[in-house]
């Protein structure tokens, strides 16, 4: 039995390209429900892996029908509200934007039904030699795996038994914060964000955004603070923890700001932790892992097409090798651990222009 743990897109990815190859698999999820809680904002879906990704799993095609138009155009701003870049969305730029809950249902909808075992939390997970291994749920009940796949994120449950890394605090919090109804209720806001993608940056801090389909703006505002102060502020009331943040920002164009203050939602407070960069281990029989379970790294574009080319290319080559799963994890691991040492060098590359002593020029001279 091929078990995945975790219905994110990289295990749900991976599912749908067994099923095409017409083998079977379940996935164990801890969330209750597909709708227990909003999946994300906007994704930039990249022609060379998360495109490559839905192609091997058939659903390109149904992929364009998500995509949000205008959603490629970008915006840097300084603090003061002056524009530095204003980048309209030609339809060329070869990183479409679609919302990642209807990604994650397009994956879901491609699967038969029962596939996802939903209120699957996995509290423990053992060796039993062979390949084999026990999954134990938080409700009591018990599975043996053939292939276990931990697809379960930052602090996957199935990671311990090939690593012993754990994830790192970066420094840096991303905040949440949400305006619906934005070019009547919030228009300096509105205008300031533009059709697309929004960067006001300075050294340290900044604020990001995007325009979401029926005009909603999804922001954060990224600041370099110690987790002990991020706890404080995320147990206070969401008023005061929307006050503490904006005064992170003082100085800075009302137009900007008002992304934080007037929120229409409590503050989302995502501390940024990372594994090492070069995150690898040995094979271990009967056991592999994809996305961030594999290769947490600093937000810059990547995480997502990553899972999701991960998920695909396992799929692939447990299908090129039945009956010779080992084989197919070797191949699939000697391809994984190359990339996602890139992608995190070049995250922590991003995260510095967007965020060093030369923001916001910085990131004008990179996307211009």
């Amino acid at each position: 039995m091929i078990a995945i743990v975790g219905a994110g897109l990289g295990g749900l990815m991976l599912a749908r390209v067994l099923h095409v190859h017409g083998i079977a698999s379940i996935v164990y999820e801890a969330e209750t429900s597909p709708d227990s809680r909003t999946q994300g904002g906007m994704l930039d879906i990249h022609e060379d892996s998360g495109q490559l990704a839905l192609k091997l799993a058939k659903l390109h095609d149904k992929f364009k029908e998500l995509i949000h138009p205008g959603g490629q155009a970008s915006r840097v701003l300084d603090k003061d509200g002056a524009v530095l870049l204003d980048q309209p969305d030609d339809g060329k730029g070869g990183r479409p934007e679609v919302r990642r809950g209807e990604l994650r249902r397009l994956l879901l909808d491609s699967l038969p039904a029962g596939t996802v075992h939903w209120g699957h939390k996995v509290a423990t997970v053992a060796a039993l030699g062979d390949g084999r291994h026990s999954l134990t749920f938080a409700h009591g009940a018990t599975v043996i795996t053939d292939l276990l796949v931990g697809a379960d994120g930052a602090w996957s449950r199935v990671r311990p038994l090939v690593s012993d890394a754990t994830p790192v605090y970066a420094g840096i919090t991303f905040i949440e914060t949400l305006l619906t109804d934005p070019d009547t209720r919030h228009p300096a806001s509105a205008k300031a964000v533009g059709t697309g993608g929004f960067f006001a940056m300075a050294p340290g801090k900044g604020i990001f955004a995007h325009r979401e389909p029926e005009g909603v703006l999804h922001a954060y505002a990224a600041i370099r603070k110690p987790l002990a102060w991020i706890r404080e502020a995320e147990d206070a009331d969401p008023s005061v923890a929307r006050a503490r943040v904006a005064h992170e920002f003082d100085g800075w164009d009302l137009a900007l700001t008002a992304l934080i203050t007037d929120s229409e939602t409590p503050p989302v407070f995502r501390p940024i932790h990372v594994l090492p960069a070069a995150h690898r281990w040995d094979r271990v029989p009967g056991v592999t892992l994809l996305g961030d379970a594999a290769h947490l790294m600093a937000p810059a574009g990547d995480g997502a097409n990553l899972a999701m080319v991960d998920g695909a290319e396992l799929g692939e080559a447990i299908a090129a090798y039945p009956g010779n799963m080992e084989v197919a994890l070797a191949c699939y691991e000697e391809k994984v651990f190359p990339r996602s040492a890139q992608a995190a060098s070049g995250a922590v590359e991003v995260l510095d222009i967007c965020l060093g002593q030369d923001a916001p020029d910085s990131l004008v001279r990179f996307l211009g």
